[in-house]
């Protein structure tokens, strides 16, 4: 259907730009209408703020959907690569060229919408492994 990357306002005070992600996701939500939502599970940031800080969107993304009323779907990064790549530690670019292959993609998304994707793919091997069983 569509992929893209929802950016927040570097000048905002960062409460601002949680909000941005939280609306940017209720947005895509309510244009799309997607059944079901899937998100990456915690992961390891560079430093303690950016842990604190890459949980707060996320929260704002999992809120966003749940007030929407989607279930949500978590997945570790080794769960995505491998359902994507067929290798739990996979590089990026190794992510971004197989969803672009699975996909038949004209062109590699950027690196985070294809993170995004790989996600989705993820959800879909793990339902139709779900429904095989």
């Amino acid at each position: 259907m569509a992929c893209g990357v929802i950016k927040s306002t570097p000048a905002l005070a960062f409460p601002l730009r949680i909000k941005e992600i939280h609306d940017g996701v209720r947005q895509v939500i309510e244009t799309h209408g997607p059944q079901l939502a899937a998100v990456e599970d915690i992961f390891l940031a560079k430093n303690p703020s950016s842990a604190l800080k890459l949980g707060q969107a996320r929260g704002a993304i999992l809120i966003a959907a749940l007030s929407l009323g989607l279930a949500i779907h978590e997945f570790s990064a080794r769960q995505v690569k491998q359902a994507v790549t067929g290798y739990g530690q996979a590089a990026k670019g190794q992510v971004q060229h197989m969803v672009r292959t699975l996909l038949a993609l004209s062109a590699d998304p950027s690196p985070d919408a294809a993170d995004a994707l790989a996600v989705a793919l993820c959800l879909g091997h793990h339902l139709n492994n779900t429904v095989a069983s």
